[in-house]
């Protein structure tokens, strides 16, 4: 199929993920960024004040000026408009695209809460009725309380995915493992209970590595909480999960997630995963044979888990292998989720 794929198109980002593995299937995909090129978070200057004031009155502008280019993207023979969150995509772009090119389907896709006030922009509300389907990785989005009160018309809930380019097993030199390395590590966001959770272990003994945006005010509590206070994209991101014994799974309260972009990728890559215990974790992966789990509101279990699991290195490798097949076996990666997906679109119930 012909697509026209709007996203991030950084490639740090799961958006340039997807906009490969579709190219990788043999689609014929122009791309274009929402973001501009060479941004990353946490590394590059964040948005001016412009930005920030229009974004937070639910207006975000078009900082690569998208809007004016989107159109002459879209012909005839394109099959599909595949829309990655985009909040400062425009309404009425989409009403030109549609009167123009009626066989086009319009496609949505965002990794977030798209129900949460915080992800979304006016523009986006006003977009949602247009798409002919929207694809949420949170299943309680498809509640008829939820988007489709908001007018999507047709929405569908897809399990999270890994890149099978950049989540897989990774041999890595001395350096690597000392650079990257833990017993037990974390890549994520600052969010405060994840962050107790973490000082909770080391004031029991256990060192921690945390990679991510946003622990500045942590740095230096605790000599066995090393917050490296900065992110790790791509190739350096898999070494760091694979230069790690324990890889602690924690999941974003903000966004209300059931499962995040880690529950496959760290299996994928052939790593140990000890996750929150969530019915969407536990369909996933089988508890203690794919991965481990702990009860989020229990750090003592927490504790006694990586202490196990620490003292017992072939049973969590014997986790992690079984993590990764089941990954592959299963059909976690985004080449196999878009597949799929594109069925969904088309009408093939497969």
């Amino acid at each position: 199929m012909r697509i026209v794929f709007l996203g991030n198109m950084n490639t740090h980002g799961r958006a340039f993920q997807r906009c490969r593995a579709l190219k990788e299937l043999g689609h014929d995909v122009d791309e274009l960024s929402f973001v501009p090129l060479g941004h990353q978070p946490g590394v590059s200057r964040g948005p001016g004040l412009l930005y920030r004031v229009m974004n937070k009155f639910g207006y975000p502008p078009d900082m690569t000026g998208f809007n004016g280019r989107l159109p002459g993207m879209v012909d005839d023979s394109t099959d599909i408009l595949w829309v990655e969150k985009a909040p400062s995509l425009r309404p009425g772009v989409l009403r030109r695209i549609r009167w123009d090119h009626p066989g086009v389907a319009m496609v949505f896709y965002s990794e977030d809460d798209m129900y949460a006030r915080h992800n979304q922009s006016a523009w986006f509300r006003a977009c949602l009725p247009l798409y002919d389907v929207v694809f949420t990785t949170k299943s309680y989005n498809c509640d008829p309380g939820e988007l489709p009160a908001m007018g999507a018309r047709r929405v569908i809930f897809v399990d999270k995915a890994y890149d099978r380019n950049t989540h897989r097993p990774m041999d890595l030199t001395g350096d690597e493992r000392r650079q990257l390395g833990a017993d037990v590590g974390f890549i994520g966001t600052f969010e405060i209970q994840r962050a107790e959770r973490m000082l909770f272990l080391a004031e029991n003994g256990v060192q921690v590595r945390i990679f991510g945006n946003g622990w500045a005010g942590w740095v230096g509590r605790h000599p066995n909480l090393l917050v490296e206070n900065r992110p790790v994209y791509g190739d350096d991101y898999a070494r760091a999960i694979c230069a790690t014994r324990i890889n602690l799974c924690f999941l974003r309260k903000i966004n209300r997630d059931l499962q995040t972009d880690r529950t496959p990728e760290i299996p994928a890559c052939g790593a140990f995963m000890l996750a929150e215990r969530t019915v969407e974790h536990s369909r996933l992966f089988e508890e203690d044979r794919e991965a481990a789990y702990f009860d989020i509101d229990d750090p003592q279990e927490l504790l006694d888990k990586v202490r196990w699991y620490l003292e017992h290195e072939e049973r969590r490798a014997a986790v992690a292998a079984a993590g990764r097949e089941r990954c592959l076996r299963d059909g976690y990666s985004h080449h196999d989720r878009l597949r799929w997906m594109l069925n969904q679109v088309a009408g093939r119930e497969t």
